[in-house]
């Protein structure tokens, strides 16, 4: 069992009032050790660099529902003969609009095939630093790379995770291309997750109240961007997290997690807690179907914490439009509009959504705001 270290006063104080404090410089610095966050622990790292503390505001967790009170609901995707598909439509309707966030279980992806993906994540970031790095990349061409932050560069402060990224581009990645380490693992983890899309899309779709094929045909679920975190024991918590407060740039996002906890969701004025449940996978509706929703459908903020009782490990997995559809502008659906209810957002297309997001970075503001109509 981890003890939880003993956090040295005024730490938060003492650096900050450090004048000489080059945030650039640092964070160059530490990029070119392509070792990640793991490799400052590697290295005997006691407290968190600079680079890494949060502003205090960032920090709070005195909104946190731990009561049981607020709970992101749970839905059952089981033979729809033993739960009629209407039922599980309106939960996913209601659970798309209030929360944006749902649990799903008996959702067709065995358990052994979730267990053996978190070790095979862990493996990955566990290797050697030499063999690890040989994959570090901020190449955004590269298929397969690892990193320490996306962000890493634009974000004021950074968050205390490594990632790996899978692309596959319209579902479809060369096994070959992935580590060894984890490739077997990742690749019946996929294959198992593009189906259970598919089934996703068509819920999705009649949750709107249009045909079950509506999202299909808008091609906007098509390419997968998985991403693989890990989250590293932090020697100091309190100061720093392991995901600021953001919203995906996604159409929909399909989040693995494993039982150590600390994603939070912003639910009423709360930061919800979402309990790890075995089995299960956990969805949440991204930027993107949120502004094709016209608002019916809602993308929200969610964070995670950092822990001492790491690594934490998950896998979020993006779905994006095919390559083809890449530049098809994306604007609230007709049907949902009215005298009564006009557009809110204007058209974009994802890479100009994408580019805009990551220009930002992770600094606790929707992207959506930048295309709301005046």
């Amino acid at each position: 069992m981890t003890t939880k270290p003993e956090v040295v006063p005024d730490s938060r104080e003492a650096i900050c009032k450090e004048s000489d404090y080059d945030r650039a410089k640092e964070v160059k610095e530490f990029d070119e050790t392509k070792a990640g966050v793991k490799g400052l622990l590697d290295a005997g790292v006691v407290k968190v660099p600079r680079i890494f503390i949060h502003p205090p505001e960032s920090l709070e967790k005195g909104l946190s529902d731990n009561s049981g009170v607020l709970q992101v609901p749970v839905i059952d995707l089981s033979d729809f003969r033993s739960h009629p598909r209407e039922e599980i439509v309106r939960e996913i309707r209601k659970a798309s609009e209030t929360w944006g966030f749902f649990q799903m279980v008996n959702h067709g992806i065995p358990d052994g095939v979730m267990e053996e993906m978190i070790e095979g994540i862990k493996q990955f970031h566990e290797q050697p630093m030499e063999v690890k790095m040989e994959w570090y990349s901020r190449d955004a061409k590269k298929r397969v790379r690892f990193y320490c932050n996306g962000d890493l560069l634009v974000a004021k402060t950074a968050n205390w995770r490594d990632s790996i990224v899978c692309i596959y581009d319209d579902g479809v990645l060369d096994s070959d291309t992935l580590p060894i380490v984890c490739r077997k693992a990742i690749s019946n983890y996929m294959e198992g997750l593009i189906r259970l899309k598919e089934t996703l899309s068509k819920l999705l779709s009649q949750a709107l109240g249009l045909s079950s094929d509506y999202l299909t045909d808008l091609d906007c679920m098509k390419t997968a961007s998985l991403v693989c975190h890990y989250y590293p024991f932090c020697p100091e918590p309190d100061l720093t997290l392991g995901a600021s407060k953001h919203s995906d740039p996604s159409f929909l996002t399909i989040l693995l997690q494993d039982d150590i906890g600390g994603l939070q969701v912003f639910h009423q004025n709360n930061w919800v807690d979402v309990v790890p449940m075995k089995g299960a996978l956990i969805a949440n509706i991204g930027d993107l179907m949120q502004l094709i929703t016209n608002d019916k459908f809602k993308s929200v903020e969610h964070r995670v914490l950092a822990g001492w009782a790491g690594p934490r490990i998950s896998a979020a997995c993006f779905f994006y439009p095919s390559m083809a559809s890449k530049s098809r502008l994306y604007g609230p659906i007709e049907e949902f509009l009215s005298q009564n209810n006009p557009p809110i957002y204007r058209k974009t297309h994802h890479n100009e959504y994408q580019a805009y997001y990551k220009s930002k970075g992770l600094e606790g503001t929707s992207a959506l705001l930048h295309y709301k109509l005046e």
